[in-house]
């Protein structure tokens, strides 16, 4: 494995993230704490408790799975698709560099961007909300897990895309929707029978649901499927990249 070509992409990406550190980080934080603000305090204070929990404290998991899915995919997809648009992509594929080394770099970087927005919302929630994190391990490992999958999912939009504008279709017209109606700010639970059956439709109700146990041992789904759930979508989307690559299907044409 060559780990300097890994390291390059990695740290190039990584240079990008902190030289737009006020876009990067700042501008989901706000947003973040305008969602404390609105939901947290207007709607908290008519909605006391979720599952015996204070609906301030209850969104925590949900709003931090908000901001890593968003930024997971936007980081990923705006990380290959600029190269590829600049036509600096064709120099990472003469180079003596693997399929695996690239997608790690890339990858890698866009994960690790949104490992620290993830955490750096959840010291942000503490100004807010008083909340407990009940098992810190798996709450990491599903926040580990999330950003990569995610960030996979967002690469593959990133080669997928011929335009800026197509860039921002799945992200605003799919994913967006889905982790609004995938239990942020509710319990799936609090449905009629018929739309509870219907949420388990949304792959985002299993990341969310498997994240906010961690915090409280409460969720709408077991642990277990949500785990797998994760690691099904992890595997689908690394597939998919894998055949990109060996084919060389938007990369190459």
């Amino acid at each position: 494995m060559n780990v300097h070509a890994i390291g390059a992409i990695f740290e190039f990406e990584m240079a990008r993230f902190f030289r737009t550190l006020f876009q990067s980080v700042a501008s989901p934080v706000l947003s973040t704490s305008l969602y404390f603000i609105v939901f947290g305090s207007a709607i908290g204070s008519r909605m006391q408790q979720v599952d015996g929990i204070s609906y301030g404290a209850f969104i925590v998991p949900g709003l931090v799975m908000l901001s890593v899915l968003t930024e997971s995919i936007s980081n990923a997809s705006f990380g290959i698709y600029f190269p590829k648009y600049s036509g600096t992509i064709y120099e990472v594929l003469s180079a003596p560099i693997s399929a695996f080394e690239t997608v790690a770099g890339f990858v890698g970087a866009a994960a690790a961007k949104s490992l620290m927005l993830g955490l750096t919302i959840l010291l942000t929630a503490r100004f807010f909300v008083d909340y407990s994190i009940l098992h810190p391990a798996v709450m990491l490992l599903f926040l580990v897990l999330t950003c990569v999958t995610f960030s996979l999912f967002g690469f593959l939009i990133g080669l997928w895309a011929e335009s800026f504008e197509q860039l921002q279709v799945i992200p605003l017209l799919i994913i967006t929707p889905l982790t609004f109606l995938g239990g942020s700010f509710y319990s799936i639970t609090m449905l009629p029978p018929f739309w509870q059956k219907v949420s388990l439709l949304n792959p985002v109700v299993y990341l969310v649901s498997g994240f906010r146990w961690s915090f409280y041992g409460a969720s709408d789904v077991s642990l277990g499927l949500s785990l797998g759930m994760t690691t099904l979508f992890l595997a689908v989307c690394s597939a998919l990249v894998w055949w990109i690559f060996r084919t060389g299907h938007k990369i190459k044409s």
